[in-house]
């Protein structure tokens, strides 16, 4: 079968993505820091007659992303779609003054290192068979770097940056790389930002390939 693996996966937007996209045929592989939760997610959608499975995957140990990736493509058949999105640290949240420089390292390796991590884990396949799509989630932060948010602004400008590269690289080569800047709070009660909402423009994603960036609430950049 034909898998997206979402590295992040939760109960909110990871969890909807990953019904739309089982919905529509795909098997889901759940990778987070904490096997108990992605199994339990795995489970809930076993129950709704998807095909889903849990790995553990620590964005900044980017051994156990490749890992995870190597495993879930093993065990589910090839990886098709990548969407990374994990949550940020609180300590990648505060004011710029406020910034040390060791949290500017978690940030970056939570967010650069791990993402390219992941990306050139399912890069050589996808490349192969002419087919595949990237999906970066990102907050408004991405786009716009915000001094109250100081580590996820450095380090989202940086993924932003190498993702867009990698749009322009992959692309005659039959692969997407999209992403979704996100600036609002996900189930906040904001129907634009509701996860059923997101993953169908996440779904939407893969299927259109459109431009590089994608804003919620906003035309496409």
């Amino acid at each position: 079968m034909t898998t997206i693996a979402i590295v992040g996966a939760g109960s909110g937007l990871g969890a909807s993505v990953a019904r739309r996209f089982g919905h529509e045929g795909f098997s889901i592989a759940l990778m987070s820091r904490t096997q108990a939760n992605v199994d339990r997610l795995a489970d809930e959608l076993s129950a709704d007659g998807i095909t889903a499975r849990g790995y553990v995957a620590n964005t900044r140990d980017i051994e156990s992303v490749s890992r995870a990736l190597a495993a879930a493509a093993g065990d589910l058949g090839p990886i098709e779609v990548l969407q990374y999105s994990p949550i940020p640290a609180p300590e990648f949240l505060r004011p710029v003054l406020d910034t040390s420089v060791g949290d500017l390292t978690g940030a970056i390796e939570f967010s650069v290192y791990g993402s390219v991590t992941a990306c050139q884990q399912v890069l050589p396949a996808m490349t192969e068979r002419r087919s595949g799509t990237i999906l970066l989630v990102n907050g408004s932060s991405g786009a716009h770097p915000n001094g109250n948010v100081a580590g996820t602004s450095v380090a989202f400008a940086a993924e932003s940056a190498y993702g867009a590269m990698l749009h322009d690289a992959v692309a005659e080569q039959g692969v997407h790389v999209g992403q979704l800047i996100i600036p609002g709070a996900i189930g906040g009660g904001d129907p634009l930002y509701a996860p059923d909402a997101l993953a169908d423009r996440l779904w939407a994603m893969h299927t259109d390939r459109g431009s590089f960036r994608v804003t919620v609430g906003a035309e496409q950049d």
